[in-house]
Parts: C-alpha cells; structure tokens; sequence
C-alpha cells in the first residue's frame, strides 16, 4: 500500500483527464494525469543523478501548481521524504525546520526567491536549490528534468516507510515535525473521497484553497488522482482571481479555512460575482462562523464542516448529513452543521477532564479533546518520546463536546478558553456569534483579567469595508445569540486581526497587543448572573 499506486492508477485509467495551474503572473496551463505521472518519474531520476537515495528528506518552497504536484510523486516516488515548507513562517522558524529536517534539496517557486537568498547561509544542509519557475532564458526545474525518460520503476519498500514531513505552526517553542507513512497516507486518502467526507469522485471538478505546504493541502492531491477527478491548483488566491476559476473550470468542490472564505464572501457580496458550478464546501481549519455557513446553504451549496490538525493529516472529522436531513429547516441545519461533524472509520475520539477521567457524550459536558487512528501521530520527528498517551491517545489541545449522535463541538482551544467565575466561556462561540452581526467582517475574543470574575472577554472586531456598525449594535446582537454572562465587557475595534502562518487567528499575538488592557471600571460591572 504505497501512494505511487495513485498516480500510477490515475495515469492508467484517468490520463486525459485535466490537471491546471492558474499562476500567479495570471497565466492558466493545462496538463493530465498521465504527463503528471510521466514527469514524476523524470524528476524521481534527477534527483538520484545528483545524489539523492531513500529516506533523504526533499523540501518544497512553493504555492499550489502542477510541478509542485510533480515534485510530490517523484520525491516519494525515488523513496524520498517529501517536507513541503511553510514559506509564512519567521526566519528563525524557517531556518530551525530546514536544519531539523537536514534537508538536501530545495525546490522553491521564483516569487520565493528572496527567502531563498536570505537564508541559504543558514540552511547548513541543503546541497541543490533548483526554481520551479525560472525567469525567461535561465535554467531550472523544467530544464532539469527534461533530458530523463519517463521508464523508470518506482523504488519500493515497506508501506511504513515515511513520505512526508510537515511542521507545525510553531505558536509556542520550536515548530515539531510530522511524518507521515504510505500506509497512514493511502487510509487517509481512502476516507477522505468518501462521500461523508470530501465526497469526491471522477464527476467531481477540486480546487483546494489549502496550500500544499500546509497539512498536504488536506490531502486532496492524493486523492484527486485516486477517484481520477480533474484538479485545479491556483498560485493566487486573491478573491476576483478564485471566483474567475471557480466559472472557468467549472469547480464542483473547494476546500478552505475561515478566513479564505470570508475574503470571498466579502468579495462575492461586493461585487456580485458568483462561484459558478460549486456543489460542496469543506471549512476547516477552525471554526466556521454560523453566518457563513448559512450563505452557502442559502445558494444550495453543501457544506462539510471539518476538523483536524497537522498531527492528524489532518482529517479528524468532517460534516455529513445525517437521516432525515431534508426534513430539517435551515436554521436546523446550521445548528447541526456548526458542530464539526463525525469522524470517519479508523479515527475514535474521547473528551477526558483534567484528571484524565473519560466524560460523557452528552453534547453538554467539555473536555480536552483526544484522538487515535491510522494516521494520527504517535511520534513527532526525531522525538525521543511518543506524542501519545496510554492506549495511543493523542491530546489535541482543544476543548470539545461529543453529542449522542457522534458529532464533536469544538469550543476552544485548552489556552484561548476564557474562565469566568470559574466556568468556561467558548471565545469560538462568541466570535462566530459576533460575525453573523451585519458589517462585523472577523472577531477575536480573548480573556482579561478581572478583579472579580478572573477573566472576562474581550471582544475585537474588525469592521467590513464601509459599514459604520457600531459597539452598542455588536452587544445588541450578541444579546440574541448568547448568554448574558458570556456578553463581552468591552469591544473593540482594529483595521485587522493576527493571523498565524497556516491562516488562523493568532489569539497569543492578540493577548500580546492587549496585554496591558483593563475594563473601565471592572469592580463595578455586572458579571454572570
């Protein structure tokens, strides 16, 4: 069970079928699963020509696009192990993960090019920088592999042999280093096409606004050859540029985080464009605010509510309708869909107190959440401890709810969860509840610390372009929505919010920008009842 069996099947049995690229410069090309499979074995034999053997870890610098596709089959495909990049990440990040990983060869996009220069005397281990993109007369990664022949038989081995590594975001410490095997990969890939999951098939039309160097890009480019569907990839992901791509090529599915999202909602609402032949949505990557999952429900857009983490590669459950689904109203169906659905066969979760005491799935009783399956870590790279716990329990750091019917209700991460009065207020919820109020574009809620109650939240909005929304309308709505106990005793307002690097909020650069902040008059304010 090796993943070079994916693109040797979708070159066999699906090789016309169209794989394109829109590049950042806004040029559009075209290729197949057969001229994928072809190349990948073209640069499986570069890379042994300049010295490459199995198990060399071979990094990638680079957005979405078909030759950081090709990089991916032939990496592997030569027995490699394959460390896509995170190219948001600081220099002292980027410079520890290269060097932890020993890295031997870089294959980077040019628009990266400055990064490549800045850190080279720091990457201590990377013998070869090759440019997937090489300006006009200069030489590069098409030149490379051109003068290979695609005859070559993939190395083989055992199924638990690694083929990838990718890095955690890195929010505290050091980033940590996660492998993923053939075996994992193929399982993951398997039940992520199912139709509960991404429900992919040869019909299907994918473009994933997840990139390539993050989490695998959710693992649709290995799964897109499995089902034989064709699968757009885009270097730009400025929102006029997706919505064009999207009628182009006649998307069915996508696949992005929140903040992707409401980027082309925003755009969508402004300008009027539509997103053509879209069919089904999946938002993971943190919790989906109720508001957008309604707009998509509203135009008949499905949506599959995801959630997982590098260390669970990373699917951990995904939204599915469940019996009786049309006979649900729509704010029936946003309520069931807010939840972060089901996981699939071979994922189990639990929720345990601080104790490590099992709790119920009552839908009402929050713990840390917890996870074990196939592809769900045991081990970080080059660890000397497993990551897990006895039984192979792996603790997610979020704090959750599982219902009766097996849905999981994310409602914090354990260090963003706000205590007040010595009960826990969920920042997920407030904030999603804060973005269904018109003309609030994101919202963050942190904990400040209050003479009274230990913590109160904060909440910081960020306005939509134009709307005049004001404090006392963000209260008035939140009113509607949640607990008078979990109203927010300040809101605020920024131009934007932190990001981290992968795209979520950065609630610890948001704790630091705020960190001197006191309610007015704390001693006086009204807390739960």
């Amino acid at each position: 069970m090796r993943v070079m069996r994916l693109v040797d099947h979708a070159e066999r049995e699906h090789g016309d079928t169209d794989v394109v690229t829109a590049w950042a410069d806004g040029s559009v090309t075209r290729t197949n699963w057969r001229s994928i499979a072809q190349d990948s074995r073209r640069l499986a034999q570069a890379l042994e020509a300049i010295g490459m053997k199995k198990g060399d870890r071979i990094a990638t610098l680079a957005m979405n696009h078909s030759r950081h596709l090709v990089a991916w089959y032939g990496a592997v495909g030569m027995g490699g192990v394959l460390h896509t990049i995170n190219p948001r990440l600081f220099d002292d990040q980027l410079e520890y993960i290269a060097n932890h990983a020993e890295d031997r060869v870089l294959l980077y996009d040019r628009v990266f090019t400055p990064i490549v220069e800045r850190m080279k005397p720091k990457w201590t281990t990377i013998e070869h920088y090759i440019c997937f993109d090489p300006a006009e007369g200069e030489q590069g990664f098409p030149q490379w592999i051109e003068g290979h022949g695609d005859n070559y038989s993939w190395v083989d081995g055992d199924e638990r042999e690694p083929i990838g590594l990718c890095y955690t975001s890195g929010t505290t410490g050091n980033p940590k280093g996660v492998i993923y095997e053939h075996r994992s990969t193929m399982l993951h890939t398997m039940a992520e096409a199912s139709p509960d999951i991404f429900n992919l098939s040869k019909r299907a039309v994918v473009l994933p606004i997840v990139p390539m160097f993050h989490a695998n890009a959710w693992g649709v480019p290995w799964a897109a050859p499995m089902v034989g569907c064709k699968l757009v990839l885009s270097a730009d992901y400025r929102p006029d540029k997706m919505c064009k791509l999207f009628r182009d090529e006649q998307v069915t599915h996508s696949a992005g985080v929140p903040t992707v999202w409401l980027t082309m909602i925003e755009h969508i609402l402004r300008t009027g464009e539509e997103l053509g032949d879209l069919q089904q949505v999946t938002i993971g990557g943190s919790a989906a605010p109720r508001a957008m999952i309604k707009w998509f429900l509203e135009r008949g857009i499905e949506v599959g509510h995801a959630w997982g983490m590098t260390e669970t590669s990373p699917i951990g459950t995904c939204g599915s309708r469940p019996l009786g689904w049309e006979e649900f109203s729509l704010e029936e169906k946003v309520d069931y869909i807010a939840r972060q659905g089901r996981p699939p066969f071979g994922v189990e979760l639990r929720t345990v107190d601080d104790e490590g005491n099992v709790l119920p799935r009552d839908g009402m009783t929050s713990g840390r959440l917890q996870c074990r399956g196939p592809w769900v870590i045991k081990r970080y790279f080059k660890a000397e401890e497993d990551a897990t716990e006895d039984g192979q329990w792996f603790d997610t750091g979020d704090v959750a709810a599982l219902h009766p019917d097996g849905t999981v209700q994310i409602t914090d991460r354990s260090k963003d969860v706000i205590k007040s009065g010595g009960e826990w207020i969920s920042s997920i919820e407030l904030e999603n509840a804060a973005v269904g109020c018109p003309g609030i574009k994101e919202a963050a809620a942190i904990g400040i610390v209050h003479p009274k109650w230990d913590e109160r939240p904060l909440l910081v909005c960020v306005k939509v372009e134009g709307s005049d929304v004001c404090a006392v309308r963000v209260r008035e709505h939140l009113t509607a929505h949640v607990a008078k106990w979990w109203l927010p005793d300040a809101i605020e307002f920024v131009d934007e919010l932190p990001h981290t690097p992968t795209g979520k909020l950065s609630k610890r650069t948001l704790r630091d920008q705020f960190r001197d902040y006191r309610f007015a008059d704390a001693e006086a304010m009204v807390g739960r009842d």
